[in-house]
């Protein structure tokens, strides 16, 4: 089921605004924080991806201008990752567009009780990862 919805949801995403499903997933993550930038590593850490994976889809968003690299001051070693107003819009306009897809591919389909008894589930797999981790 993950993976049909992720899946119909990213081909929405590629067509409509030119933005893969991965691409959606780390905009998203940095657009959450105030100043959507995070260190690479903290990315990686986030996304539960490894740093390879991490790097090489963060030098194809480079390419394309939605993200781009920072040097860190601090440590010469890491690098930050930062939205630029290219990949600002871009979310902006897929957001909306996002939103209304899972609605309409998952949500609509399920009755307040499922909804409920989903979130208790995903509550209890997401805490025993965690304690595992």
């Amino acid at each position: 089921m993950h993976d049909l919805l992720v899946n119909q949801t990213g081909r929405s995403l590629q067509n409509e605004f030119g933005l893969s499903a991965a691409d959606y997933t780390v905009l998203a993550e940095l657009t959450r924080i105030p100043d959507a930038r995070l260190r690479v590593l903290e990315l990686a850490d986030v996304l539960g991806w490894e740093k390879s994976r991490v790097s090489h889809h963060l030098a194809r968003m480079v390419k394309r201008g939605i993200v781009a690299r920072e040097e860190c001051a601090d440590d010469r070693r890491g690098s930050y990752v930062t939205v630029t107003p290219t990949g600002r819009a871009a979310m902006s306009a897929a957001a909306p567009q996002h939103v209304a897809d899972v609605r309409r591919l998952f949500l609509d389909h399920l009755t307040p009780g499922q909804i409920a008894i989903l979130a208790e589930i995903t509550d209890s797999v997401i805490q025993k990862i965690g304690a595992d981790g």
